[in-house]
């Protein structure tokens, strides 16, 4: 979106990240609360469908405010979580056992370490969401990511297909939880296939502002030193090389538009199509991978605080201020 853009209609990719999705909150409330932008699509993955899901019912509930008020409902619910999950990743001692935990996993399944299927992600969107009047009555699409296991390939549910197991399909990591079963096939989280997806916004919907809100930095300034390091760049790289390999694609077919090839309705909208990226930089670097599952409220709140701060800083480079 150039400087001193009167386009007040965007499209929202929302990248999962566990935890680090608070800093997404921080973005949409600060959005909210200008109140000149209004959304087409919202593609979104894992925790971004968490938040996708609640500006969708907030809306729903009381508009722009009531969006705002959900979303701080949502990180609450996480922040307040009691259940074993909260006590193992938020606990004073957390890191130790965390550790523990997550070593597990490289033996047992989760059927195994979680027989009774314990899902706090669970519990708080059956909570808070009603999924058939936000697939009814959503003001703007949805296209919540999810992989399918057989064969890894990327599950988009939208409006018509949105249900509590398709979010809690999109959110499922391997490790912890059992596959989400929909219609005879299982499915994992979406960040294998999608995170998040942007083919939806480019073409199943109009706006040709697409903000892409992430979790984490597409670039790192240092290479990985440690086995640690290494082991965290691994997984960031897992969960966002097929986002990049779409910003790639659409940019290689926006270069070949632009020498004037004869353009068709698609080839005009693909030209017109316009990346806008918010995401924490180096802000999140003094944090270990593994805060992705830090449920600690002040620690949310902080992440809030710098998606706040993130998403006032694309305001105004984008002139949107005065909208």
């Amino acid at each position: 979106m150039a400087a001193g853009s009167r386009d007040a209609t965007i499209s929202l990719a929302l990248q999962g990240g566990g935890a680090h999705g608070a800093f997404t909150w921080g973005v949409l409330d600060r959005l909210l609360e200008h109140g000149s932008l209004d959304f087409d699509g919202v593609s979104a993955t894992s925790s971004g469908a968490m938040n996708a899901c609640a500006l969708a019912q907030g809306w729903l509930d009381g508009k722009r405010d009531g969006a705002r008020a959900m979303l701080a409902r949502l990180w609450e619910s996480v922040g307040a979580q009691t259940s074993l999950m909260r006590w193992a990743f938020a606990s004073p001692a957390g890191a130790a056992t965390e550790r523990i935990l997550l070593g597990l996993t490289r033996y047992f399944t989760p059927q195994e370490m979680n027989p009774l299927g314990i899902n706090p992600v669970r519990t708080i969107a059956a909570s808070l969401f009603d999924f058939e009047r936000i697939g009814k009555e959503s003001p703007f699409k949805l296209f919540i990511a999810a992989t399918r296991v057989r064969d890894g390939r990327l599950m988009l549910f939208d409006n018509a297909s949105l249900s509590l197991d398709a979010l809690i399909a999109s959110t499922c990591l391997p490790q912890l939880f059992a596959p989400v079963e929909i219609d005879g096939e299982t499915y994992w989280d979406g960040g294998y296939a999608g995170n998040p997806a942007i083919e939806p916004l480019v073409y199943r919907c109009t706006a040709e502002t697409i903000a892409c809100v992430l979790v984490q930095p597409i670039e790192r300034a240092q290479p990985p030193a440690t086995a640690r390091e290494i082991g965290e760049r691994i997984t960031e790289l897992s969960f966002s090389t097929t986002f990049i390999r779409e910003l790639e694609t659409l940019q290689t077919a926006q270069d070949m538009l632009a020498r004037n090839f004869p353009l068709t309705p698609l080839g005009r909208r693909l030209k017109k199509i316009d990346i806008q990226i918010l995401e924490p930089g180096e802000s999140l670097d003094g944090y270990s991978a593994k805060t992705r599952l830090t449920a600690r409220m002040d620690f949310l709140r902080d992440l809030r605080d710098l998606g706040r701060d993130r998403a006032q800083t694309w305001l105004e480079k984008n002139d949107i201020l005065r909208g």
